[in-house]
């Protein structure tokens, strides 16, 4: 074979080598073609995020995306409006973003991740083909202009480990196939227009440890499964339009720490257990709430928050709230309270509107009692 020949089958060698490691090592064309059509849908005209979304590898230099190492698949979308990165810092201020979700972003069947969030201006409905992203674990779409119905078959995301979709304009019921998220850890969806009641089966969700609905519609009673969440942390259910009593056994779930039900319609009176718990964070103000503040404080009783203003609670502050390890800020104002306010240490840094517009009390810092 002569010099020539030789040279020509090296160089075709050489080219065919770099074509394919080309192709392997870049993304997937209609992985990139999905991509490209979920950006047409969007407008983000002050930080330039999708300014980088150029060439023919969308694994290499596009801003918030993120692929598998070995499948070279699209793994993961992170586009944050509020953001410490380096474009932010040149724009000089947080990121408006308007349009909506193309349903091609379900094209990318190996995400994990989809996270859009705090643009402000992203409307339309969340595309319903999300429910059919079998690797997805992370969905977090809060605060933006969304509308529509939380996708009802969410459910079949069965590796689904945070959702949150909170500050949106989202209506409707909470589906109830959203208690077959089984790897669920955290759910948020303050600040919607969600209606109906909290699905009964909830206590389904074992992993779940923050459980996030305040600032919706929502009516109908607590379930008592929530109760049986054992690494439940945080239950807000605030701004509701909650009725009914207050599960006793929220007292004894082991590790809750915030119960925020403040601003429904619940009544019936406080559980005992409630004030001897885990919980360091209790709100109950804002409801129809009667009886008498339960005796039952002792060295296990520490708040950083007890709420229970605006309510009809009756009788005197028990003399057990002295026994309290700490409480931090106190309200009981705006009830029905007679007495004398107890003497000791988780009075001493509070003020006469803690204890204000009630019936009867008296002593420091209100006035002093009548003997």
């Amino acid at each position: 074979m002569d010099t020539k020949k030789w040279l020509v089958i090296l160089l075709t060698n050489v080219v065919v080598f770099l074509l394919l490691s080309t192709t392997v090592h870049s993304c997937l064309p209609s992985d990139r073609a999905a991509l490209l059509e979920f950006r047409a849908k969007l407008n983000e005209p002050y930080i330039g995020v999708f300014n980088t979304w150029k060439g023919l590898d969308c694994c290499k230099g596009w801003y918030g995306v993120s692929c598998d190492p070995n499948t070279r698949r699209v793994a993961g979308i992170t586009l944050r409006g509020e953001s410490e990165d380096p474009l932010f810092q040149k724009a000089k201020r947080s990121g408006l973003m308007t349009g909506s979700i193309s349903p091609s972003i379900c094209k990318l069947t190996r995400l994990s991740g989809i996270i859009i969030a705090d643009w402000k201006g992203i409307s339309g409905v969340i595309p319903s083909c999300i429910e059919n992203l079998p690797f997805l674990r992370h969905l977090d779409l809060v605060g933006n202009k969304f509308s529509g119905v939380i996708p009802a078959n969410i459910g079949k995301l069965l590796r689904l480990k945070v959702l949150n979709l909170a500050d949106n304009h989202l209506y409707g019921v909470i589906p109830p196939s959203i208690t077959r998220l089984v790897s669920l850890s955290h759910l948020d969806l303050r600040n919607n227009n969600i209606s109906g009641v909290i699905p009964r089966d909830i206590g389904r969700l074992k992993m779940v440890s923050r459980v996030l609905l305040s600032g919706n519609k929502i009516s109908g009673q607590i379930p008592e499964s929530l109760t049986r969440i054992y690494r439940l942390a945080d239950l807000e259910l605030s701004m509701n339009r909650l009725t009914g009593p207050i599960p006793a056994s929220f007292g004894k779930m082991s590790v809750l720490a915030t119960l925020n039900l403040d601003g429904n319609l619940i009544s019936g009176m406080i559980p005992g257990s409630l004030l001897a718990s885990s919980i360091s964070n209790l709100n109950l103000s804002g409801n129809l709430i009667t009886g008498s503040i339960p005796n039952t404080f002792g060295p296990r009783s520490y708040f950083t928050v007890l709420d229970l203003a605006n309510n009809r609670l009756q009788g005197p502050i028990p003399a057990s709230i002295t026994a309290a390890s700490f409480i931090g800020h106190l309200d009981v104002s705006h009830n029905h309270l007679c007495g004398k306010i107890p003497m000791g240490s988780p009075f001493d840094h509070l003020d006469a509107t803690s204890f204000a517009y009630n019936a009867c009390l008296c002593g420091k810092p209100l006035g002093n009692c009548k003997k």
